[in-house]
């Protein structure tokens, strides 16, 4: 295999030679009608169609735009989410499961309008979606989802073969869904924002909230924005507005390869129902066809030597397509929810000011496209057939309150575990490159060592809500297993809930480890922005 990237540093294919436009920092304080945090899809694309409905918009990123979930996706356009519709159908009813088909199969119309209108050459390519079993198991559940499917009159083609080598039990398709590159897509909408008067700030951190006569966002580089609306688009939202939203999410890793492989592709975008889950689909890279292999999924902090996933992917392309060589791996993040429906709305039943968009259980492209429209809706004042069903507030007695006992609980379990975890490890024995948590004055400590050499020490206990945080060592960072809060080798926050950094212990010269603040003061930092 050729292997042309640095594979310690993980960067999407989407990122490779992108001509995104890059952006200052906001530093002065502004006035705006509506004020989006975060700049991904669906930010991106709610700017957008805001700017387009005459608001005046402005759009702020922590990081750079485009440089988040959004950004290492495999942007597949599809209402085919897995096995969701048999469920949904169960727990929701018919009517309620063919509003959220309606909502997606109206997205990808809707994204492809718009590639259409703009003239966006985002290699957009109609794909027909497909869930393939490998197990009888597998097949019976893919029975009950394609009469899911017969209920709600969705097309479908069931099948046993499969066009590449795999043990293949049943194969469900649906037809005419799509594929693109994302970024080139979106790049295309920022430029039309700005044209239409919207205003882009990047590496500008918002940190508070304060809802006076109009809503007030403070940043980290002390500049505010006053604005009629906010809308959170960051993916996990970074103003809790005592929704609790937290404990009503979870958050996943999954891990993509890129390959170029020795067989030749016959097209389509395909999921598998059984585990280990596997996604395979086409892209174009330097004028090849190659392919996006990705799965792997586990909850973040769990997932024990990230370097096996993305073995284990390159084991399965091996032997099913053959590789030329390999171009790319990356990891993502996404959040699924109680009931597995996104959260899209008021962040409170009667907060008319606040929306939010978050919990796309990894189905972003057109889920973001929903959110938008939704939340443009709203900003606008017009009625939506999805309002209900998207509604933060909603709790369903069933699914909602089994998954939220099972969520928690298993936060409190990987709390206890963390406390009682019995380490060994000293900071001189690590090599060049690694980390691990270590112990360091009795005491459970992380310690990362750059190439140069040099340490960093940390106290691995999360400053969200106090659970110890484990090391990731394909992403070189620190990741908390309760609820889903990232770090980087230094301590600085990378994904939320939490806001303040890992405390840094002074290696060389302290006595004692240094303890964080009470974390229940530091719950109530998280919610009482009002």
């Amino acid at each position: 295999m050729d292997k042309k990237l640095d594979w310690t540093h993980p960067e999407p294919l989407w990122r490779k030679n992108d001509n995104l436009p890059s952006f200052d920092s906001l530093s002065e304080s502004v006035d705006t009608e509506v004020a989006i945090v975060g700049a991904g899809i669906t930010g991106i694309t709610t700017a957008y169609l805001l700017a387009k409905e005459g608001k005046k918009v402005t759009l702020i990123d922590a990081d750079r735009i485009l440089n988040g979930t959004t950004g290492h996706t495999t942007a597949k356009v599809t209402a085919q989410h897995g096995l969701i519709y048999n469920e949904l159908i169960d727990h929701f009813g018919e009517d309620q499961a063919s509003l959220y088909l309606q909502a997606q199969t109206d997205a990808i119309k809707s994204i492809e309008n718009t590639v259409l209108d703009l003239n966006i050459d985002c290699q957009w390519s109609t794909q027909d979606a497909k869930l393939f079993a490998t197990t009888p198991e597998g097949a019976k559940k893919l029975e009950k989802e394609r009469e899911a499917y017969e209920r709600l009159g969705i097309l479908e083609t069931v099948t046993k073969s499969l066009p590449f080598e795999a043990d293949s039990t049943a194969v469900l398709s649906m037809p005419n869904q799509a594929q693109f590159h994302p970024l080139l897509y979106l790049s295309a909408l920022i430029d039309e924002f700005i044209n239409l008067g919207g205003k882009v700030y990047e590496n500008t951190k918002a940190t508070k909230v304060k809802e006076e006569d109009r809503v007030v966002i403070e940043t980290e580089q002390e500049a505010s924005i006053s604005c009629e609306n906010l809308i959170i688009c960051t993916h996990f939202p970074f103003h809790d507005g005592r929704g609790f939203y937290f404990s009503r999410m979870y958050a996943e890793r999954s891990y993509v390869i890129a390959i170029e492989p020795e067989k030749q592709w016959e097209g389509g975008m395909y999921l598998s129902v059984d585990e280990p889950k596997r996604s395979i689909r086409s892209a174009e890279y330097e004028g090849k066809d190659i392919l996006l292999i990705s799965g792997e999924n586990h909850r973040t902090g769990e997932g024990g030597e990230h370097s096996f996933h993305y073995k284990a992917l390159e084991e399965f392309a091996s032997r099913t397509f053959g590789i030329k060589s390999k171009l790319f791996q990356w990891s993502a993040q996404d959040l699924t929810t109680l009931d597995k429906l996104p959260y899209i709305g008021p962040i409170q039943k009667e907060n008319k000011r606040i929306y939010l968009a978050t919990g796309y259980r990894k189905w972003g492209m057109t889920n973001s496209r929903v959110a938008s429209e939704l939340i443009t809706d709203y900003v606008m004042g017009r009625e939506s057939l999805y309002h209900n069903l998207f509604t933060p507030s909603r709790f369903k007695a069933d699914p909602s309150m089994k998954a939220f006992m099972k969520n928690n609980l298993n936060v409190a379990s990987h709390f206890m575990e963390g406390k009682l975890e019995l380490v060994g490890t000293r900071p001189e024995a690590l090599l060049k490159g690694e980390g691990a948590v270590i112990q360091w004055k009795g005491e459970r400590a992380g310690a990362y060592k750059d190439d140069s050499g040099e340490l960093y020490v940390l106290d691995t206990t999360c400053t969200h809500m106090g659970c110890e945080v484990e090391w990731n060592s394909g992403e070189h960072s620190w990741d908390c297993p309760c609820h889903g809060s990232r770090f980087s080798y230094d301590g600085h926050v990378m994904e939320g809930p939490a806001k303040q950094p890992l405390k840094k212990i002074a290696y060389s010269d302290t006595n004692e480890v240094r303890h964080l603040p009470d974390t229940e003061e530091n719950y109530d930092e998280q919610t009482d922005h009002q």
